[in-house]
C-alpha cells in the first residue's frame, strides 16, 4: 500500500476546482426553492397565506404537503417523519412549504413573505426534564442489564449518586444541505444530493413520488462535510427537491442558507444522566445503576440506535460486574436530533468517565488509580455488559505508548508545582492534566447495514474505473479504496479513475457511517478487482504457457520467468480474446450478531483502541480555558494511509473539543434556536487547537480480525479522546480551591460552567 498517497481531491480543494452540488452549472430552466419554516414549536396549521406573492414582479410557485403524490414519509426506521408539515407543527423551524423562483435570492425573498396561521396547542415540551416528568418518550426505554445490581449495590462498602448534563452539537459542515433533482422521461429522476446515504435518498424519493426505486438515480461525488448530519436528514431536502421537480417537470435546487440549515436540521443528542455507583474502598466498581435521557426531538429519526450505541459504550475500557442502564429517548418539540460522529458513543463514554471521576473524588484517589483497578483484564473479566468478549485488549500497550509520548508522570509533578506556585502568589491560573483511554466498537448496530458493493471495469487501454457505495466527505475514503484496487492489480494510482457514488451502478448501499466506510467498501472493491485479476491470470497463463501460480503482477507489468507484458497489453489481449474485464464485488462483515430486544450479542466486528493526554489551563476569575498540549496514540491497525489517518485524528479531536468546551446550543423559551450562525454559535478556532499537538499511530498493530489489509477504522474514535481535555479541566478546577466541586461540571465546559464548579 502507498502510505504517502495524497487525497484524490486535495489539489482541487485548494484551488477551488472541486465540484460540489451547488457548483453544478445551472440549466436555463432550473428553479430554486426556499423553505417556509414554522415560527411556532407546537400547533395546528389553520392556513398558509401566499397572498403577498401575487404582487411580486417575478415568477413564483408554491408547494405544500398537499401536493405530495405519494407518502409524506421518509422515516429511516419508523414511520411518522414528514418532509413538510401537513396539519401539525411539532418544532420551531419545521419546513411547512416551499417557494420556487428562478433565482435563489428571489425564492428566499418570497419565502419570507409567506404567513402561516397557527392554532397554538399546549405548551411545547422543550427540555429533557419536562419530557421526563410528562412521560413524553418516542418508545419504551432501551434496557442494558447484566448481573444483579441490587445485590452488588447492597454488598458495596460505598455508594455515590449524581447527575450531570451533556450538551448537543451542531454539525456545522461547510456545505449546508443541498439537492438538485432533474426530471427525465418515463418518470425517471436524477437526484444529486449532499448525502451520506444515497440509497436512503433513493428510497425516500420513491416513497414521496410513488415511483419505483429503479427509476431514481441518487448521486453524489463529494460532500462538504457530513459528520452524520447527512446520513438520514439529507433525505428530507432531497425529497423536497424531487417533489418540486415532479410538480413543475423542471430541475429544482434546494439549498439552505446557514440560518435555515441550523434551524431545520438535527444535531448531536443532548443527554441528561442520573447514576448510582456501588464500589469498594479500593475503587473497584461492583454495580452501576444509570438512567440516560436523550433528546430525540420531534420525531424518532436515528435516536434508537444512537441510544443503543451510548448504552454499549458505557463500559469504555472497564469491566463492570453488574449494571442496569435505562435509556429513555425523550420526545420534545425541538428539531429531531440525528447521527453525529460517534453516534452516541461519546455520550456513553463521557458518562462512565464522569462516574469514575466522582468515585476518585469521593475516595480521594487519583482517576488513574480508579481506572487501573477497573480495566478489562483476565483477572477482572473480559465480557462486556452486552455479552461480547473483549479478546486481546490493547489497553496496556496503548497506555505504555501514551506515557512515553506525553511524558505523563513527569508532567503531573510539574503541574502540581505550577498550581502550588499560583496559589501561594494568589495568581489566577490553574492547570490540569488528564489521560483518557478509549475502546470503540466498529460496525453498525444493525447487522444488515454491514454490507457493501463495488463495481470495477478494466478497459482495453489498461485504465480502471472504480465505483462503490461509499461517499466522500473529505475523509479520504475514495483514495483509500483506490489504493486497494491499485494494490490488487499492482498498478499505479494514476490508472484508477474514481467515479461518483451512484445507486444506478452500485445498488442497496449502506450509509457511509459508523467508521466502516473503508472496511466495507475497501473489501468489496478488493473482491471485485480480485475476480477480474483471476480472469487475467488465467489468460496470461495461456499466453505464457506457464502455470497460473507462476504469473506475477508487479509494478504495472505481468511477469512469468523471463517473459512479461504491461498491464495495458494484457488488458487489450483479454478484450481481443473476449474475456470479461468487468465485475461487481460484495462484502458482508462476518462474526456479528445482535438481539436488539435483549441488547445482547456481538454487535462489533472489532474494537479500536486509543488514548490521549490533555493539558488544560483555566483562569479562575473568568472561567476562560485553553488546551495547551495534546498527545494521542491511536490504534489504526495496519493503516491504509497514515497521512489521511493522522489528519482524521487531528480533526476528530478538535471537533470533540468543540463539543465539550464551546459549542453551546441555546433555545428561547418558545423553542426558537438562537444559535444559528458563527456569530452566535462558538466553533473551535485556530486558538483552540493545542499549540503542542502530538499524534502517533500504534506501530506494528495489525488488526486481529481479517479486515482489508488488517487496517482499522479511524473516523469516529479520535473524537472520544477529547474527553481527556474535559477531564483535565476538572483537574484544574479541583486545583483551584478546596471548596471547588469539579464533579458538577456539565458539558460544554463554557466559562460560566467552569465558574459554577469553582464557586459551587
Amino acid at each position: 500500500m502507498n502510505n504517502v498517497a495524497i487525497h484524490d481531491s486535495s489539489i482541487r480543494h485548494t484551488t477551488g476546482q472541486a465540484i460540489y452540488i451547488d457548483d453544478i452549472p445551472d440549466q436555463e430552466n432550473l428553479l430554486h426553492g426556499a423553505l417556509v419554516l414554522s415560527k411556532c414549536a407546537y400547533g395546528k396549521i389553520k392556513k398558509i397565506d401566499f397572498s403577498r406573492l401575487k404582487n411580486l414582479t417575478f415568477y413564483t410557485k408554491t408547494v405544500t404537503a398537499k401536493n405530495i403524490p405519494g407518502e409524506n414519509e421518509i422515516g429511516p426506521i419508523k414511520n411518522g417523519e414528514p418532509i413538510l408539515a401537513d396539519d401539525n407543527i411539532t418544532y420551531y423551524g419545521q419546513p411547512v412549504a416551499v417557494v420556487l423562483a428562478k433565482t435563489f435570492q428571489e425564492a428566499q425573498y418570497a419565502s419570507d413573505l409567506v404567513k402561516i396561521e397557527i392554532d397554538h396547542l399546549d405548551d411545547p415540551i422543550l427540555t429533557l426534564d419536562d419530557a421526563y416528568s410528562k412521560n413524553s418518550f418516542h418508545d419504551d426505554p432501551i434496557i442494558l442489564e447484566k448481573g444483579s445490581v441490587e445485590k452488588e449495590m447492597n454488598n458495596s462498602k460505598f455508594k455515590k449518586s449524581g447527575e450531570f448534563e451533556i450538551g448537543g452539537q451542531d454539525h456545522f459542515y461547510l456545505e449546508t444541505h443541498v439537492a438538485i433533482t432533474f426530471p427525465g422521461e418515463n418518470d425517471e429522476y436524477i437526484v444529486w444530493s449532499s448525502t451520506q446515504h444515497p440509497t436512503e435518498v433513493q428510497h425516500g424519493v420513491s416513497k414521496v413520488l410513488n415511483i419505483p426505486s429503479a427509476k431514481i438515480d441518487s448521486k453524489v461525488r463529494r460532500l462538504g462535510g457530513g459528520f452524520g448530519g447527512k446520513e438520514s436528514q439529507a433525505t428530507i431536502f432531497a425529497g423536497i427537491s424531487a417533489l418540486c421537480a415532479f410538480i413543475t417537470q423542471q430541475p429544482v435546487k434546494i439549498r439552505l442558507n446557514r440560518h435555515n440549515d441550523m434551524t431545520a436540521s438535527g444535531k448531536r443528542h443532548n443527554f441528561k444522566v442520573y447514576f448510582t455507583a456501588g464500589f469498594s474502598s479500593n475503587a473497584k466498581i461492583n454495580a452501576l445503576d444509570i438512567t440516560l435521557l436523550s433528546n430525540g426531538g420531534n420525531v424518532l429519526d436515528l435516536s434508537g440506535p444512537v441510544m443503543t450505541r451510548a448504552l454499549t459504550h458505557l463500559d469504555n475500557c472497564y469491566f463492570i460486574k453488574s449494571i442496569k442502564a435505562y435509556g429513555y429517548i425523550c420526545k420534545t418539540n425541538t428539531v429531531s436530533n440525528t447521527a453525529f460522529r460517534g453516534f452516541g458513543g461519546p455520550q456513553g463514554m463521557l458518562v462512565i468517565e464522569n462516574i469514575l471521576f466522582s468515585i476518585s473524588q469521593f475516595l480521594n484517589k487519583s482517576l488513574d488509580h480508579v481506572r487501573q483497578v477497573n480495566y478489562y483484564s483476565k483477572s477482572n473479566g473480559l465480557i462486556t455488559p452486552y455479552g461480547q468478549i473483549v479478546s486481546k485488549p490493547r489497553i496496556k500497550w496503548i497506555l505504555d505508548e501514551t506515557y512515553k509520548l506525553s511524558d505523563y508522570k513527569k508532567r503531573l509533578k510539574q503541574i502540581e508545582t505550577f498550581n502550588s506556585t499560583q496559589q501561594k502568589n494568589q495568581l489566577p491560573f490553574r492547570k490540569g492534566l488528564a489521560l483518557m483511554p478509549a475502546k470503540f466498537g466498529i460496525s453498525f448496530n444493525k447487522p444488515s447495514f454491514n454490507q457493501a458493493g463495488a463495481l470495477i471495469h478494466v478497459y482495453s487501454d489498461g485504465s480502471i474505473r472504480l465505483n462503490h457505495g461509499g461517499t466522500e466527505m473529505g475523509q479520504g475514503l475514495f483514495i483509500k479504496v483506490a489504493q486497494v484496487v491499485a494494490e490488487c492489480f499492482k498498478v499505479s494510482l494514476d490508472q484508477i479513475h474514481i467515479t461518483s457514488t451512484n445507486t444506478a451502478e452500485v445498488p442497496n448501499t449502506s450509509a457511509t457511517a459508523a467508521s466502516s466506510g473503508s472496511d466495507l467498501n475497501g473489501m468489496a472493491a478488493w473482491n471485485a478487482a480480485s475476480t477480474i485479476k483471476k480472469r487475467m491470470i488465467e489468460h496470461a497463463s495461456q499466453l505464457f504457457k506457464k502455470p497460473k501460480s507462476e504469473i506475477i503482477f508487479e509494478q504495472g507489468r505481468i511477469l512469468s520467468g523471463n517473459k512479461s507484458l504491461s498491464f495495458t497489453e494484457l488488458a487489450f489481449s483479454c478484450w481481443e480474446n473476449r474475456i470479461s474485464l468487468s465485475s461487481t464485488g460484495f462484502y458482508k462483515t462476518p462474526k456479528i450478531h445482535w438481539n436488539q430486544g435483549k441488547l445482547k450479542g456481538r454487535p462489533y466486528f472489532y474494537f479500536t483502541w486509543g488514548a490521549a493526554v490533555s493539558e488544560a489551563l483555566i483562569d479562575i476569575n473568568t472561567g476562560e480555558n485553553r488546551i495547551l498540549r495534546a498527545d494521542i496514540i491511536q490504534d489504526c491497525g495496519n493503516s491504509l494511509n497514515e497521512n489521511i489517518d493522522i489528519g482524521q485524528i487531528e480533526g476528530g479531536f478538535v471537533q470533540g473539543l468543540g463539543w465539550l468546551t464551546c459549542e453551546e446550543l441555546y433555545f428561547s423559551q418558545d423553542g426558537k434556536l438562537l444559535t444559528t450562525g458563527p456569530s452566535t454559535y462558538k466553533l473551535p478556532g485556530s486558538r483552540d487547537v493545542p499549540p503542542i499537538f502530538n499524534v502517533k499511530l500504534l506501530e506494528n498493530a495489525d488488526n486481529d480480525e481479517k479486515t482489508i489489509f488488517r487496517s482499522k477504522a479511524v473516523g469516529e474514535p479520535p473524537l472520544l479522546l477529547a474527553i481527556s481535555h474535559f477531564l483535565a479541566l476538572k483537574e484544574a478546577i479541583k486545583a483551584s480551591s478546596k471548596n471547588s466541586k469539579p464533579e458538577l461540571l456539565n458539558s460544554p465546559a463554557t466559562p460560566s460552567e467552569i465558574l459554577k464548579a469553582i464557586y459551587a
